[in-house]
C-alpha cells in the first residue's frame, strides 16, 4: 500500500525542486533588473528569492532523501 502513495511523493518533490528552480531564476532576473535600473529595493527582492529558491531546493532535497540530512 506505500507503494501507491511513492509516485505522488516523488512527484510532489520534483515539483518542490522546480518551484525552487524557477524562483531562484526570477530573483536573478529581478536583482539583474534592479542593478539595471538602480534600484536597490527590487535588487534587494532578487536577492531574497533567490535565496528563498535555494532554501526551497535544499529542502526537496532532503525530504527526496527521506530527511535524514540536516
Amino acid at each position: 500500500m506505500e507503494n501507491e502513495n511513492e509516485p505522488d511523493e516523488k512527484l510532489s518533490h520534483l515539483r518542490d525542486k522546480l518551484k525552487g528552480a524557477a524562483q531562484s531564476i526570477i530573483g536573478e532576473i529581478e536583482e539583474l533588473a534592479g542593478v539595471i535600473n538602480a534600484d536597490p529595493l527590487a535588487q534587494a527582492e532578487g536577492e531574497f528569492n533567490v535565496e528563498v529558491g535555494t532554501a526551497r531546493e535544499d529542502a526537496a532535497d532532503v525530504l527526496d532523501k527521506g530527511g535524514d540530512e540536516k
